[in-house]
């Protein structure tokens, strides 16, 4: 599975590793007849991320800040956090920046990862900007 479908799976279920990184854009266009609308059409339910990744980091027993920081939600995660990892998250969501400028990229990685979230049902904190 991908970084980015471990992130998901650990919000929303196994169900999210039917919406995937790139956006969800069937690769035939119209696909023939318009029979079925696809697997990421809007989402059964609403899914509160704050209380999840909140318990996430309360059960690590240290201080992260998830809300701000791509690292810290990764720990809380329990997944792999390091500049490679989160280089390879940056690949598979279709980052251009320099990728190893770490803080620009963490920054971008944040911002995807939280838009991602809500356009997959999910409920943010109104301090966090996507």
């Amino acid at each position: 599975m991908s970084i980015f479908g471990k992130i998901m799976s650990a919000i929303f279920g196994t169900k999210a590793e039917a919406a995937p990184a790139g956006g969800g854009a069937a690769t035939g266009g119209a696909a023939a007849g318009g029979a079925a609308a696809g697997g990421s059409a809007a989402p059964a339910a609403t899914v509160d991320v704050a209380p999840i990744l909140d318990a996430a980091v309360k059960a690590k027993g240290e201080k992260l800040e998830w809300r701000t920081s791509i690292v810290d939600l990764m720990k809380a995660l329990d997944i792999d956090s390091s500049f490679s990892a989160r280089k390879e998250l940056a690949k598979e969501l279709g980052y251009t920046g320099d990728s190893n400028d770490s803080a620009s990229m963490n920054i971008w990685l944040h911002k995807q990862v939280m838009t991602k979230f809500a356009a997959n049902g999910g409920k943010l904190p109104p301090e966090i900007k996507h």
